[in-house]
């Protein structure tokens, strides 16, 4: 995959910790970050996955993915319990409400924690690759966990464009990933 205007890498950026919401949503983008000489180690922490089967599932086809392509993969404690008193009050918010927001703020705000642990400056997520999710809300979110950890530098990047959305697709099938229905909270999880 080629540099697209599309994506532009901050200067000075080699390493990224990439937050990854799963391998589906991280895998061109993976893919196209080390296409262009930046080397992304992923973090996986995504507490607001329920239940803990589908935690399972999504995190070994993350770490399936990194390990196929040699790079770090680093699993971020599950705590489904803390992560729900944090977005205790906020249950019946609609899809891309103040839930969202405050999901997106406290899993970058562990990234952000996470890259200073590593000596990392930049950090990003793939939750920016999602049709189903409020750019804004992810770039607010990422400039508050820039914000809250001196050091650190939130890459806000649309990793919709540039074609990585049709490569995405094409990964999944290449890879046989398993391909997720909803986001992962028990709160947008399809009704049966």
């Amino acid at each position: 995959m080629l540099k697209t205007p599309a994506i532009v890498i901050p200067e000075g950026c080699h390493d990224v910790l990439l937050h990854a919401c799963c391998a589906p949503c991280s895998s061109a983008i993976v893919e196209w970050l080390l296409a262009n000489g930046v080397r992304p180690t992923i973090f996986y922490y995504n507490p607001n996955i329920f239940p803990l089967e589908e935690y399972e599932i999504r995190k070994n086809e993350s770490k399936r993915h990194a390990e196929s392509l040699g790079i770090r993969w680093i699993d971020g404690d599950y705590d489904h319990n803390q992560w729900r008193c944090g977005v205790e009050g906020l249950e019946n918010e609609p899809e891309r409400g103040q839930r969202c927001e405050l999901c997106f703020r406290l899993r970058l705000l562990a990234t952000a924690r996470k890259a200073k642990e590593l000596g990392l400056q930049y950090f990003a997520t793939t939750l920016a690759s999602s049709r189903w999710k409020s750019l804004e809300q992810i770039e607010r979110a990422g400039i508050a966990a820039q914000n809250a950890v001196p050091g650190t530098v939130f890459w806000a990047q649309n990793w919709r464009k540039g074609g990585l959305q049709e490569r995405r697709n094409q990964l999944l099938k290449e890879y046989n990933f398993y391909n997720q229905l909803y986001c992962g909270c028990e709160f947008s999880a399809p009704k049966e």
